[in-house]
């Protein structure tokens, strides 16, 4: 099987995820800039979601970009990452609306199984292409996504303290996934350069 249909509804349905948090933004009643005020923790949750949704959908592209054909087990694994990215949306919105201890932990756990989730659609991938497959290939030794996880667990176990150092959490692992992971395309390039040369020959 290829994987222009999964690639086409992933695609669809993060961009659904992120019409529907556009949509939790109340429209204020006075044209004023105070009465914007109190949508700001609402705006800040957004931008968070938005960074982490526009991450995945990167990652999720460079992924396929490597995977010539899926399998059944690929393509739940597919789906079970959008189960977690399609409740971001909840999370977002009451971390926002009500910033605290439970919706920080809610948060932080739709983060940590959607980086599991993204983990094991991977790990499907290169079980169905191989251990020497160019996946393969691009993701040993990987330190992003260890890192990732145990910040996930230490915003997790933190947001029961406090959860402005969960936030702190979420922010590093954005900013270490912000720079799209060049090894899929350094490999893609070093193979499209062999086939050149090897073509040329």
């Amino acid at each position: 099987m290829t994987t222009n249909r999964m690639e086409a509804f992933s695609d669809g349905v993060l961009a659904i995820v992120i019409t529907i948090m556009v949509l939790e933004f109340k429209v204020p009643h006075e044209p004023t800039f105070e009465a914007l005020r109190p949508l700001l923790p609402v705006v800040l949750s957004y931008i968070l979601s938005f960074i982490y949704l526009a991450i995945y959908w990167n990652n999720h592209h460079h992924l396929m970009q490597v995977t010539e054909h899926v399998n059944g087990k690929v393509l739940w694994a597919n789906m079970h990452l959008l189960l977690w990215l399609s409740v971001i949306p909840f999370a977002t919105a009451w971390m926002g609306e009500a910033f605290g201890q439970v919706p920080v932990t809610i948060y932080s756990c739709i983060l940590l199984m959607a980086a599991i989730a993204f983990t094991i659609l991977e790990r499907s991938i290169i079980r169905l292409h191989g251990p020497d497959s160019l996946l393969a290939r691009a993701t040993a030794g990987s330190w992003k996504e260890f890192t990732s996880l145990a910040l996930y667990l230490v915003a997790l176990c933190a947001s029961f303290l406090n959860p402005w150092i969960s936030i702190d959490c979420f922010i590093v692992v954005a900013i270490i996934w912000l720079m799209p992971d060049g090894r899929i395309e350094r490999l893609m390039l070093e193979e499209y350069q062999r086939s050149q040369e090897e073509t040329k020959a």
